[in-house]
């Protein structure tokens, strides 16, 4: 039987900040945006700030308003990512299967690990002492037989925990929990259960699979066998890298936006960005999607299918513009607050791309030569360094990144 951790760093950001300052050890912190900028919500909180009931994601009055005396500290991004580095560098002292889920959490594969360092719980334990000795922040650790109950295990104790979600308690310990806690039961698909007269991860458990699967298609099959404890998914080994699905970048504006020139302006930086990833990641994309958020905060977004695939900022921009005008009208739809561009169905450079006779003639030897060389400048001297005069101007502000630390600043979000 397998024995997976999941590790989950407590108050991440919060607790990065409290790091030898110890002015902010017994008084209630958050990390927040720039209110200026229309980043101003909380990004995370202490402990002493979560007895106050301040919550993340909430704006910084409505925090203010529940902790008076809450103190504000502005997040550094590049701090956090070194010392998500060197968590994750302890985990790989106990095995190779470490596959980061965000910035401040993985699970690890300890099943060969035993004979070395004990069972699973005795591996949890001491991890959570050497990063609270080494590193200065504390951890809470799920030990199971799937990654799905690991994960709720690190959630049912915080902080500084370990809980062993084992086959024989898993039925009492799990079971009974709403079935949104469990990782891919999101709201919309909760819905959908609470309307079947599904409510906990017991009943989920129990529930009837060719149901869920004319209701929900292969996940409604999925997350029945997560409940079941029968996901039997591996941890990739951490040197092999993240397998991504996408590449996305998305912004908040710093004011309202309902011009489609200036809408045009963000694309273009963010298809930029993209472009930029898919070429250091050695990848190319068919597919693009372009997300809109309103000034309501409600969303929309459509993708589609191009051919051939490509790592151009100019083509991804110019696919993004094109569906963009599909579903924005300038002056009749709400002002936009947020835009968002992302890549998917990606392909390893050098596999076979089928491709007609005029399509390779459009792919300019130079402007993948030019994009080569601004790629190098910009891992010299950094992103901003060099980019389109159109650009130069632009307002966007990056705010979501699920890619690497040369984009802050959010790593493997």
């Amino acid at each position: 039987m397998r024995t997976i951790l999941h590790c989950d760093a407590n108050n991440f950001y919060a607790s990065v900040e409290c790091m030898g300052r110890p002015e902010l050890k017994d008084v209630p912190v958050a990390v927040c945006g720039d209110p200026q900028k229309r980043h101003g919500i909380i990004l995370a909180k202490n402990n002493i700030a979560k007895k106050f009931g301040v919550r993340t994601a909430e704006t910084i009055r409505q925090a203010q308003n529940k902790c008076p005396s809450l103190v504000l500290v502005e997040p550094h991004f590049e701090k956090y990512v070194n010392v998500s580095n060197s968590i994750f560098d302890i985990y790989k002292q106990y095995t190779d299967k470490v596959e980061p889920f965000g910035i401040d959490e993985g699970w690890l594969d300890v099943t060969s690990s035993s004979r070395l360092f004990g069972q699973g719980a005795k591996i949890a334990d001491e991890l959570r002492e050497r990063i609270k000795k080494e590193i200065g922040i504390t951890i809470s650790v799920g030990v199971s037989f799937t990654k799905i109950f690991a994960k709720l295990g690190s959630d049912m104790k915080k902080p500084d925990a370990t809980t062993v979600i084992s086959k024989e308690n898993y039925r009492q310990k799990i079971w009974p929990l709403l079935a949104n806690e469990m990782l891919m039961v999101g709201r919309h698909t909760y819905a959908t259960l609470l309307s079947l007269g599904i409510r906990t991860i017991g009943d989920l458990a129990g529930a009837d699979k060719k149901l869920l699967e004319r209701k929900m298609g292969v996940n409604g099959a999925k997350i029945i066998s997560y409940a079941r404890g029968e996901e039997g998914e591996d941890i990739r080994e951490y040197y092999n890298g993240r397998v991504h699905k996408s590449i996305g970048h998305s912004t908040t504006m710093p004011k309202d936006v309902t011009s489609r020139d200036e809408c045009a302006s963000v694309i273009t930086a963010l298809s930029d960005m993209v472009a930029a990833r898919l070429r250091k990641a050695g990848t190319t994309a068919s597919g693009i999607s372009v997300s809109l958020r309103y000034n309501d905060l409600t969303q929309k977004s459509r993708q589609c299918l191009i051919s051939p695939s490509t790592d151009s900022s100019g083509a991804i921009a110019q696919e993004s513009m094109s569906l963009f005008d599909t579903f924005y009208r300038e002056g009749k739809d709400k002002p936009l607050r947020g835009l968002g561009v992302a890549v998917f169905n990606l392909s390893e450079e050098g596999d076979l791309i089928q491709s007609n006779l005029f399509d390779m003639q459009a792919q300019s030897g130079k402007s993948d030569t030019l994009a080569k060389s601004i790629d190098k400048i910009r891992s010299k001297y950094g992103f901003d360094s060099i980019k389109s005069a159109t650009l130069i101007k632009n307002i966007c502000i990056c705010d979501d990144l699920d890619g690497d630390s040369d984009f802050l600043p959010f790593n493997r979000h």
